[in-house]
């Protein structure tokens, strides 16, 4: 099991669209970035690659390349995604907690939870999605995501990998090391 914890913030903008998980919403400004701005996704993107120790999104996708200018984020979760695969999980949980003035979240909420769900291809009820004001926080102009995911372990390569490794009788191992150890030694001593 692994536990991920993303997190992001962009300030509003006029003249763009506001996509919040996925899911764009009518209102007069959207979310300053180098993609569609999806503070939702950039911190599910993050949470996941964070719990694999993969890198955070920046890594993968760095707002200097011009092939990510304007890009919808969900590409995005679906590299993360992969690499979570690749290293032998899948996604069980994600909670999620937007804090931002306006738009009211709750009238988008439950679409949101069914996008990145499928964006995950999970069940919706496997996805949190709350909102809160800032109430205080100075940050009446930006939209701010958390998200914590949580990994389980899938059945296949991995464990059978591990478990073969275990079965190999520890006399065949150090043997095996010690032969290699010996096949280098006339090369160490070539470079002395």
């Amino acid at each position: 099991m692994r536990i991920g914890y993303g997190w992001d913030s962009h300030e509003f903008k006029s003249g763009i669209p506001l996509k919040i998980g996925g899911v764009t919403i009518a209102h007069p400004k959207g979310l300053a970035g180098h993609s569609d701005g999806d503070v939702l996704l950039h911190a599910l993107t993050d949470a996941l690659l964070g719990a694999i120790a993969a890198g955070d999104i920046g890594a993968y996708f760095p707002p200097s390349d011009a092939r990510w200018k304007g890009v919808d984020s969900a590409v995005f979760v679906q590299t993360a995604l992969e690499q979570v695969r690749r290293a032998g999980y899948a996604v069980a949980n994600v909670d999620s907690t937007l804090i931002l003035q306006e738009p009211r979240i709750g009238p988008h909420a439950a679409l949101i939870q069914r996008r990145v769900a499928e964006l995950l291809n999970i069940d919706a009820s496997a996805v949190g999605v709350k909102a809160k004001t800032p109430e205080g926080m100075g940050t009446d102009n930006a939209a701010i995501a958390h998200v914590i995911v949580l990994l389980t372990k899938q059945a296949g390569k991995p464990r059978r990998r591990t478990r073969v490794l275990e079965e190999v009788p520890q006399p065949v191992v150090d043997a095996v090391a010690e032969s290699l150890l010996e096949s280098l030694e006339p090369q160490k001593r070539g470079k002395e």
